[in-house]
C-alpha cells in the first residue's frame, strides 16, 4: 500500500498510451500498425519497470524544512529548504511545500535537477500579516530519473508550527536610534534642544554638529581648542505604551490592521526607550483593561513587551477611555510620558473621549497617535472624471480636513499629538520620544 502511495506516473506515460491507443485503433483500417502497437506497448511496460526499480530501490531522496524560531510579522520571512540526492545518478525534482492556511497559496511549485550524490539548498520568503501561530503542512518531494515516466513520492516535517510576533525586524532596523540623536537619515528629524534638563557627563572636544551653546569657555582657555559641554538625557524616567484595541483599529491598510500598526510600532519604540535607559510599560485596552505591564528598565523588559504583545487582539466593542483614566491614576503613581495608540475618524468621536485626554495629560505627558487614512488621500490625489466622482472627493477632502482639526484640537489643549501614516507609524512615533526627551518635557 504504501509502494502505491507513493507511485506517480507523469504526463509522458498518459500520451504515450494514448498514442499506442490511436495506432491500435488505426490498426482496423491499416493492419501493419496493429503490430507496432504491440511493440510499443511492451516497450513502454519495460521502460515503467525500469523506471520504478531504479527509483523505488534505495531511500533516494531526503529533504528539510529549516523554519527560524519566530516570524517577524508584516516583514518577509525566509523558509530554507536543503535536498539531499542519494542515488548515483542525476534526479528530476518537483518539491510542492504546503504552506499555512493564513498565506491562502496554493500553487507552490519548484522545479530543478540534483547531481547525482549531490544536494540542493533554496530559500524562499513569506510575508505574515496575522500574528498567531502558523502551521506548515507537508514537504513533498516528487522524484523521477531522466526518463520522466515515474515519479516517487516522498513526504518530510509535516505540521511544522511556527508563532509570528510583532515586527522584531522593523524594531532591529530602528534600533540606531537609540545610539545617537543626530540622525541625517531620511525620515529622521533633528532635534533642536531647548534648554537643559539634562545630567552633565563630561567636557569633551567641539566637533561638527556640537550645540555652539555649550562651549565651556574656561575648559577652552586652558586647552587652546574649543571644548564643550556633554549631556546625557535623565534616565529611568517611565515611558508607557497604551494600545486602544476597541473597534476603530480593526481598519486594514495594505494587509495589516492599525492594530498590528500599532504594535510593531510598541515594539520598537520599547526598545529605543529602553535603549536610552527609560523604564518601558505597556497597557491595552478597549471595553475593559486587557493588559497591564508595569514600566521597567530590567533588561529583561523587551521580552515581556514582546510576548504581551503578541497576545494583544482586538474586538468589536467602543473602547472605555473613563476605565482608561480610572486605571492609569490607580496604577501609575508617576510622571509619565504615555503613548496612546488610537484612532479617530471623526471629530465627534474625539468629542466624547477629550474630557478623559485632557485630565490624563494633567499629570502625565500624554501623545495621542492617530491614523491618517492613505485610502481617503488616494481619492484626493485622483483626478474626477464625472458629478459623483466630484461628489466623492470633496466628502473625502472633509474628512482629511478633519483630521488636521482634531490634530490641532488636541494640541489646544495641551495634548502632544502625531498624526501620521500607518506605514510611517513607527519612525513618527520615536521622532516624537526623542523630541520629548531633547525637550525635558518629561
Amino acid at each position: 500500500m504504501k509502494f502505491f502511495k507513493s507511485l506517480y506516473f507523469t504526463q509522458r506515460v498518459f500520451v504515450a498510451l494514448f498514442s499506442i491507443a490511436a495506432i491500435f485503433l488505426f490498426s482496423y483500417w491499416f493492419e501493419f500498425l496493429y503490430v507496432t502497437g504491440w511493440i510499443l506497448a511492451v516497450l513502454l511496460i519495460i521502460f515503467l519497470l525500469l523506471d520504478m526499480v531504479t527509483l523505488f530501490k534505495n531511500k533516494g531522496i531526503t529533504a528539510e524544512r529549516i523554519l527560524p524560531e519566530k516570524f517577524s510579522n508584516s516583514d518577509e520571512n525566509p523558509v530554507v529548504l536543503k535536498l539531499q540526492n542519494n542515488y548515483k545518478f542525476n534526479v528530476y525534482c518537483e518539491v510542492i511545500d504546503e504552506l499555512p492556511v493564513q498565506f491562502q497559496k496554493r500553487d507552490f511549485l519548484k522545479t530543478f535537477q540534483i547531481p547525482a550524490r549531490g544536494n540542493h539548498t533554496f530559500e524562499y520568503l513569506v510575508r505574515p500579516l496575522h500574528r498567531g501561530e502558523y502551521i506548515f503542512g507537508k514537504l513533498n518531494i516528487y522524484a523521477s530519473t531522466q526518463l520522466k515516466l515515474v515519479k516517487k513520492r516522498k513526504v518530510f516535517d509535516e505540521d511544522q508550527m511556527v508563532k509570528v510576533y510583532p515586527s522584531f525586524i522593523q524594531m532591529k532596523k530602528l534600533d540606531f536610534l537609540a545610539i545617537d540623536n543626530k540622525i541625517s537619515q531620511p525620515g529622521i528629524k533633528k532635534i533642536r534642544r531647548i534648554g537643559h534638563t539634562l545630567e552633565f557627563e563630561q567636557i569633551k572636544e567641539y566637533v561638527a554638529g556640537d550645540d555652539v551653546r555649550t562651549i565651556n569657555w574656561k575648559a577652552t582657555a586652558k586647552q587652546g581648542n574649543l571644548m564643550v559641554n556633554q549631556f546625557q538625557d535623565e534616565k529611568a524616567q517611565p515611558v508607557y505604551s497604551i494600545i486602544d484595541t476597541g473597534r476603530v483599529m480593526k481598519m486594514p491598510f495594505e494587509g495589516l490592521s492599525l492594530l498590528d500598526y500599532a504594535i510593531n510600532s510598541a515594539l520598537a519604540f520599547s526598545n529605543v526607550a529602553l535603549k536610552k535607559k527609560d523604564k518601558v510599560g505597556l497597557l491595552s485596552f478597549s471595553s475593559k483593561i486587557e493588559y497591564l505591564l508595569a514600566a521597567s528598565s530590567k533588561f529583561s523588559q523587551l521580552n515581556r513587551v514582546l510576548k504581551s504583545l503578541y497576545n494583544i487582539k482586538t474586538g468589536f466593542r467602543d473602547s472605555d477611555y473613563s476605565l482608561l483614566y480610572a486605571n492609569v491614576k490607580k496604577h501609575i503613581n508617576h510622571r509619565s510620558l504615555l503613548m496612546l495608540y488610537t484612532n479617530f475618524e471623526h471629530i465627534s468621536g474625539l468629542k466624547r473621549q477629550l474630557p478623559f485626554l485632557k485630565a490624563l495629560a494633567k499629570k502625565h505627558v500624554l501623545v495621542v497617535i492617530f491614523f491618517e487614512n492613505t485610502e481617503v488621500q488616494k481619492l484626493i490625489d485622483t483626478e474626477a472624471e464625472s458629478i459623483p466622482a466630484n461628489a466623492h472627493q470633496t466628502i473625502a477632502e472633509q474628512f482629511s480636513y478633519d483630521k488636521i482639526k482634531m490634530a490641532k484640537e488636541l494640541q489646544r489643549n495641551g495634548i502632544q499629538t502625531v498624526l501620521t501614516k500607518p506605514e510611517e507609524l513607527s519612525i513618527n512615533t520615536i521622532n516624537k520620544y526623542l523630541e520629548i526627551k531633547a525637550r525635558g518635557l518629561l
